[in-house]
């Protein structure tokens, strides 16, 4: 089990390097093409969130902003999170050095000085994304649906954005796009990540009743993202709620009376 549980997360943070470098990349690509506009960059940016997560056949997150937003709802484990945004952001790096070497010259960065509009404009966008993408996972949807509306909110997110910036609401696609600004490409979708995240969970989420195995009875929590390792916590839950069953049929049979001969 040990090995599987490591194979599982090791999976999963390379899943985060490579798709979070396929989607900069794709990002990048159509940017600076001839078909450049935000609605044809949201339509590629959204389509290839959902095929990354049908080809890895795992959720993935892609993005450090959406990541933080999980963890600040204590969705994810701090050390998940350090390694998935540290892989995420050494994705974005790689495809800004691939996307050069096949361009044969540097990417144009873009101004990084503060502009309020930029910073809004970005954090409203990440926060549609965040709150979409945390909906579905918080109602235990099935991985494909949960695949198909995060690309969805990732493209609505994109063309809202758009009106006032460059539209990548996500800090690795900027790092890629060489427009890394604190104060605009990365904390706008940072902090609109967290609003969208916690938000959900402070007003949408549902609660549900988990059987604990030991004492055999229901206790109420927060319903869980379920991502990587969802498969081992419903093994286990199964195996609990058996353990429970077993134990209450136990008792059942100590207590029953003999019959009178």
């Amino acid at each position: 089990m040990d090995s599987i549980l490591s194979k599982r997360k090791i999976a999963a943070v390379a899943a985060e390097f490579l798709g979070t470098g396929v989607l900069a990349f794709v990002v990048l690509s159509v940017s600076r093409s001839q078909i450049g506009i935000p609605y044809f960059v949201a339509m590629a940016a959204g389509l290839a969130v959902v095929l990354l997560a049908l080809g890895l056949n795992r959720d993935v997150q892609l993005n450090p902003a959406l990541t933080l937003g999980l963890w600040t709802g204590r969705r994810i484990g701090t050390l998940k999170t350090l390694l998935f945004v540290a892989a995420q952001m050494l994705g974005g790096f790689a495809a800004y050095e691939l996307y050069k070497y096949f361009s044969r010259g540097p990417i144009q960065p873009l101004p990084t000085t503060f502009d309020a509009h930029i910073l809004i404009a970005e954090a409203f966008g990440a926060f549609l994304f965040a709150f979409i993408a945390a909906g579905v996972a918080y109602q235990r949807q099935h991985w494909l649906v949960r695949a198909a509306a995060s690309g969805g909110g990732l493209t609505l997110g994109i063309i809202v954005a758009s009106a006032a910036s460059a539209a990548f609401i996500n800090p690795a696609v900027a790092l890629a796009a060489n427009a890394w600004s604190w104060g605009t490409y990365v904390a706008g979708p940072v902090l609109g990540a967290i609003i969208g995240v916690n938000l959900y969970g402070l007003l949408f989420a549902t609660r549900d009743k988990l059987v604990t195995a030991k004492a055999g009875t229901a206790t109420t929590v927060a319903s869980p993202v379920r991502g990587d390792d969802e498969v081992v916590v419903t093994e286990r839950a199964e195996r609990s709620e058996k353990v429970a069953s077993k134990s209450a049929k136990t008792e059942k049979k100590a207590v029953k009376p003999k019959k009178k001969k």
